[in-house]
């Protein structure tokens, strides 16, 4: 299929957005980053590389961390997708962005809500990870503000956070 003929052509797409479920129709070649931010209106996914390298983006898709922008939306259909808008409890800061809050795990904020995701992913599979464990889960994820430290520092606190609140 043309380029030209994916803008026109549309489809529809069945998903899960932070728990709740949403039905859009879109063109064909419309990314997940996209369909997040200018259909559905969650501009906590950031664009940046729009290439899938730098992080900013990064949402759960069925709990797997993803580059939005690198995935059609249509290959989200019928899955669950959590972004960073999703983080929250009753209207307040989940765990890991309290955390990120307290340690100064952001200056800048760009890289911060692909970096709430990795983390949010991380510590579901290890609720105590290594220091190295950590780099090896954010390294997808460009900072260019921070040097690493804090946002090492602060997935360390959403982990003892998570702790005390279970």
């Amino acid at each position: 299929m043309s380029a030209d003929r994916a803008a026109t052509h549309r489809i529809t797409v069945d998903v899960e957005v932070d728990g709740r479920r949403r039905r859009e129709e879109v063109p064909a070649n419309t990314v997940l980053l996209d369909l997040l931010r200018d259909r559905m209106g969650n501009t906590g996914v950031k664009a940046s590389c729009e290439r899938g390298v730098c992080g900013a983006c990064t949402t759960l898709i069925d709990g797997v961390p993803t580059a939005s922008c690198s995935v059609f939306a249509f290959s989200v259909d019928g899955c669950s997708v959590e972004t960073v808008a999703g983080q929250t409890e009753a209207d307040e800061p989940g765990p890991v962005q309290r955390a990120f809050a307290e340690c100064g795990g952001f200056q800048c904020g760009y890289c911060t809500p692909g970096m709430v995701m990795l983390t949010t992913a991380l510590l579901r599979e290890h609720p105590e990870p290594t220091e190295e464990q950590v780099r090896e889960w954010i390294s997808s994820n460009i900072c260019r503000c921070t040097g690493y430290r804090m946002i090492i520092d602060s997935v360390h606190r959403a982990a003892e956070l998570i702790r005390e609140e279970a």
